[in-house]
C-alpha cells in the first residue's frame, strides 16, 4: 500500500494499458506540435509544457493560417470561446499512437482513475473505439464524443480554476517570487507579452533568470504573468479583474492584457463598465450594445484601448487604429490602437497594414468584414 501511495505522489498510475507498467501524460518521442514560434513549447493560456502533457494535449487551427495548442481541453475551451468563428479544425491527441486527430473522430474516457490536466476530471482521447475501451477496462471512466466531453470540461469550469487558483497560490507563485527575486533580471516586464507562452519562452530563450529547470521557469512564468501584472495595474493601464469575460465573444480578458479595452457608461444613474479582449469587440459594442446582453438604452461616458507600443491605456476616441496587418489578436484580424498617428504609420509599414482609421472613421460594417 505505501508503494503505491508513493508512486501516485510521484504522479504515476498503474493500468498496464499498452504493455506498459503506468500511464504517463508525457510524450514518449518527439510530440507533434503545431504552433510555430520559439513559445510553441508550451500551452498559451496555463504556460504549461506540452510535452509532459502531450497525451491531453488539444490543438485549434484557425483560418488564418495560425494554429494554437494547448496542453488539455479545459484551456482549448477557454480559448475556443473567442475564436470559435475563426475556426477551421480541432485536434486532439490520440493516447495510444500519440499522433494529432479530429475531435470528431475521436473518443474520449472521461473520468478515469489517470490524473486529469488542469482539473480533477481526466479526459483522454483516442482514434480508435477499442483503444478506448482498452483503456477504460483498466482504469475506469466513460466514453464520450467530443461534444460530450466538452460539456463536461464546461460544467467543472468554475471548480477547476478554484483547485489551480488555489495551488499556484500555495505552491507556485510564493517559489515564483523567490526564483525571481534571487535570480532573475528584474527588467522583464510582463506587460510585454500579449501570451504566456511568449513570455515563458522569451525568458528561457534570452537567459533572463539564468538555468531554470521546467518547474522553476514554469513558478517564473505564473508568478509574472498572474501576480506582477495585478501588482503593475495603475492609472496607466487598463485594469482587467480575473473571470470578467468580454460580453461579445465570451473570452476571459485578463489573458489578454496587450489587446484589452475598456467602457465606462451609465444604466439607470449607476456607473457600470465592459471589458473587451480587442478593439474589434468593443466596436462591435459600441455600435449595438443591446445585441450582446442586458445594455438598452446605456449612456457610454468613457472607452479606452491599449496601445499596441506602450501597453498604456489611451482615449478610444483619439486612438489611431491600424487595419489589415499581419499582427493578430486573440480574436484574428485586428483594429490594433495607438496613440499617435506617427506609431501607427510606422506600425503599418513594419506590418504590411492596410489603412489608417480615426475612431470616427469605424464603421459597424468595416468592423465586421474582418471577421471574414
Amino acid at each position: 500500500m505505501r508503494v503505491v501511495i508513493l508512486l501516485l505522489c510521484l504522479g504515476f498510475t498503474f493500468t498496464g494499458f499498452g504493455g506498459e507498467m503506468e500511464f504517463s501524460k508525457k510524450a514518449s518521442g518527439e510530440p507533434e506540435l503545431i504552433q510555430t514560434g520559439k513559445q510553441k513549447a508550451w500551452c498559451p493560456v496555463c504556460g504549461m509544457n506540452l510535452k509532459m502533457f502531450y497525451k491531453t494535449s488539444h490543438a485549434l487551427k484557425l483560418k488564418d493560417g495560425q494554429n494554437k495548442q494547448y496542453c488539455s481541453i479545459r484551456c482549448m475551451l477557454e480559448d475556443y470561446e473567442g475564436l470559435h468563428s475563426i475556426v477551421s479544425q480541432i485536434l486532439v491527441v490520440d493516447a495510444k499512437t500519440e499522433k494529432l486527430i479530429d475531435v470528431r473522430n475521436a473518443t474520449y474516457v472521461v473520468g478515469s482513475s489517470a490524473p486529469g490536466t488542469m482539473t480533477m476530471t481526466s479526459k483522454i482521447a483516442f482514434a480508435e473505439k477499442k483503444d478506448a475501451e482498452e483503456f477504460q477496462k483498466k482504469m475506469g471512466g466513460e466514453l464520450m464524443t467530443f461534444d460530450q466531453a466538452s460539456k463536461a470540461a464546461l460544467e467543472s469550469m468554475g471548480k477547476d480554476v478554484s483547485m489551480t487558483n488555489k495551488k499556484r497560490q500555495k505552491m507556485m507563485y510564493p517559489k515564483g517570487e523567490k526564483i525571481f527575486s534571487s535570480a532573475c533580471d528584474k527588467s522583464i516586464d510582463p506587460f510585454k507579452y500579449n501570451l504566456i507562452n511568449k513570455l515563458k519562452a522569451d525568458i528561457k530563450t534570452n537567459s533572463k533568470c539564468g538555468s531554470l529547470d521546467e518547474k522553476e521557469l514554469q513558478a517564473v512564468a505564473l508568478y509574472l504573468w498572474d501576480i506582477v501584472r495585478k501588482e503593475k495595474h495603475s492609472d496607466q493601464f487598463i485594469t482587467v479583474l480575473e473571470g470578467e469575460k468580454c460580453p461579445v465573444c465570451g473570452m476571459f480578458v485578463h489573458k489578454y492584457p496587450k489587446w484589452a479595452a475598456k467602457m465606462h457608461y451609465q444604466k439607470n444613474s449607476t456607473k457600470e463598465h465592459a471589458v473587451f479582449d480587442g478593439a474589434k469587440d468593443m466596436f462591435k459594442f459600441y455600435f449595438n450594445p443591446a445585441k450582446w446582453g442586458d445594455y438598452k438604452n446605456i449612456e457610454i461616458t468613457d472607452i479606452h484601448v491599449t496601445d499596441y507600443y506602450t501597453n498604456k491605456a489611451i482615449d478610444g476616441k483619439s486612438a489611431f487604429y491600424v487595419t489589415g496587418s499581419n499582427v493578430y489578436g486573440p480574436m484574428g484580424n485586428e483594429l490594433v490602437p495607438f496613440a499617435t498617428k506617427a506609431d501607427a504609420e510606422s506600425f503599418m509599414s513594419d506590418h504590411n497594414g492596410q489603412q489608417i482609421l480615426t475612431f470616427g472613421n469605424i464603421t459597424e460594417d468595416m468592423v465586421y468584414k474582418l471577421d471574414e
